[in-house]
């Protein structure tokens, strides 16, 4: 009977640990500690993204730079300090924007309920919110992430999928953090909205295999074009370029029309190409703007999961840009 009992109770904690962990991430975590938290996010997204409404391409990246290097944790908010040097830092994350806008929300939220509701969680929620403000898709975010305490610089170079990285390296990236070819595919589609800058494709058009040409995976006509009319030379730093011409702040369709067409601006991109199952998952999402939504929201859901703090994990900062002590 004593045995019994002991397994008894070994179980029953078993269960009670394993439920503290994983029911912290739930539709409401807030509810009861801070009800308002999602509507004052929704208020502040609702009032300034249709007036800059380049800034939730730049949020979304925000999210996905946050969750691909150690899990969606806010860890990509924090600043360097004197004796580290943060992933915002990172060359990946050099041209990332959207920092003060994160800064603000949350000092709303500090304002109503000091302490509680996480700055991971008022990314996941803000990139959310800015994406639908834009006429794009809505997902699921339930709520309940904590904060990380460490962000280092060489995370991210061995974390963040690459605009130059083939489709081998995409996938095993992507599958280090539990998402699939589709999510894969269905994510790029993110590069419907945003602009990137001419160095990201300097060498595709310049100096491919080291010998002054230009990829031949990117059509012809709109290699020229680009040369001609935006990154005019191989040191262009600065021009911003749109990864889909002509609708940078519309979710659509329209990356992956570009891609079929041998037109999608990065290596990463044309990759897609390179096999018969991504090619497939791509003509899926060019049947209807509607399966599109859909599928993109199931992928931004499963990638608001990766590698969470949960429970007494990490903390809740008080200020995104730094640990609390």
């Amino acid at each position: 009977m004593g045995s019994q009992s002991y397994f008894k109770a070994l179980i029953i904690c078993l269960i009670a640990l394993i439920g503290s962990t994983q029911a912290q991430l739930q539709p409401g975590f807030y509810a009861k500690s801070c009800p308002n938290a999602e509507k004052i996010i929704l208020k502040y997204v609702a009032e300034h993204i249709p007036n800059v409404p380049s800034l939730a391409a730049a949020l979304l990246r925000l999210h996905f730079h946050d969750c691909f290097v150690n899990g969606c944790d806010g860890s990509v908010l924090l600043s360097s300090t004197p004796n580290n040097q943060a992933e915002k830092d990172s060359i990946p994350n050099l041209t990332l924007r959207g920092f003060d806008f994160i800064d603000t929300i949350k000092s709303l939220l500090e304002a109503a309920c000091p302490g509680v509701v996480s700055c991971a969680d008022v990314l996941a929620l803000t990139a959310r919110d800015s994406v639908h403000a834009i006429g794009g898709p809505f997902w699921n975010v339930p709520t309940g992430r904590r904060d990380g305490l460490i962000s280092r610089a060489a995370d991210p170079l061995a974390s963040l999928p690459a605009p130059f990285h083939n489709l081998t390296v995409q996938l095993t990236l992507f599958g280090n953090v539990g998402l699939d070819a589709n999510d894969l595919v269905v994510l790029s589609g993110a590069h419907t909205i945003g602009v990137s800058h001419c160095s990201t494709i300097s060498t595709r058009l310049y100096n491919f295999t080291g010998r002054g040409d230009t990829d031949p995976t990117l059509d012809s006509n709109y290699a020229t074009n680009l040369k001609t009319l935006k990154c005019k030379n191989i040191n262009d730093n600065t021009t911003l370029i749109e990864m889909d011409p002509g609708s940078r702040d519309t979710f659509d369709l329209g990356y992956y029309k570009q891609v079929v067409k041998r037109r999608g601006l990065f290596q990463s991109d044309a990759a897609l190409l390179t096999s018969s199952t991504t090619r497939s998952i791509i003509t899926t999402q060019l049947q209807s703007n509607e399966g599109f939504f859909a599928e993109f929201a199931k992928s931004m859901e499963k990638m608001g999961r990766i590698n969470l703090k949960l429970g007494t994990e990490g903390e809740i900062r008080k200020h995104c840009a730094r640990v609390n002590n």
